[in-house]
């Protein structure tokens, strides 16, 4: 379990192809105090230490996670926004976040607001009914607050969520291109209550 506040900017120093794909995680974390086996949300993707050394830790990546994360996000010289797993009595700053990502979402307008940018994300119709104005969202890893919703003739949905500067200089969103993919997990209170309104609907 995870809070969406990330805590470090690690950065893909290889990849291999095994019968998964390997990479391994340049950080800053002291590697000392990672067990193996241990979780480590990677842009949103919650991912299991199978070893490590000073400055670096590996993952596997299975072929259903590399299909339904952004395209390129396991790539050698990729940032990626990092998070350790939850220990109980842990101050949860953001919002509850499974490390399960449901989508992708494509930014698709970027503009200053003040100190803050807005940045406006479309999602697959898919995707659409669990996105609600003033509603939490796990965009590649960190926890954001819904502004703006707008759904759109083709079903999908366009909604805003703003930067503040130190999200930006934190994370790896400071660095986000129109146009460019990221990692989404919807809130997971909404599939609960999206479960509890499809067997409501079959009575």
């Amino acid at each position: 379990m995870f809070t969406g506040i990330i805590t470090d900017v690690g950065t893909i120093e290889s990849v291999e192809q095994r019968g998964d794909t390997r990479a391994v995680v340049r950080t800053a974390y002291d590697t000392d105090t990672i067990d193996l086996g241990a979780s480590i949300a990677c842009s949103g993707v919650c991912l299991t230490v199978v070893d490590k050394g000073p400055g670096w830790f590996a993952v596997d990546i299975s072929g259903e996670t590399v299909s339904r994360t952004a395209q390129g996000q396991w790539t050698a010289g990729r940032k990626l926004n990092l998070e350790r797993a939850m220990k109980l009595g842990d101050e949860l700053g953001g919002h509850i976040v499974t490390g399960h990502v449901d989508g992708v979402a494509e930014a698709v307008g970027i503009r200053p607001e003040g100190d803050s940018q807005r940045i406006e994300f479309r999602v697959p119709s898919e995707l659409a009914p669990f996105i609600a104005p003033k509603g939490s969202v796990t965009v590649d890893g960190v926890s954001l607050t819904v502004n703006e919703v707008a759904d759109q003739p083709d079903g999908s949905t366009h909604f805003s969520i703003n930067l503040i500067p130190h999200t930006q200089a934190v994370t790896t969103l400071g660095a986000l291109q129109q146009g460019q993919v990221v990692n989404i997990e919807i809130d997971v209170l909404a599939r609960y209550l999206q479960r509890m309104e499809y067997y409501r609907g079959k009575r």
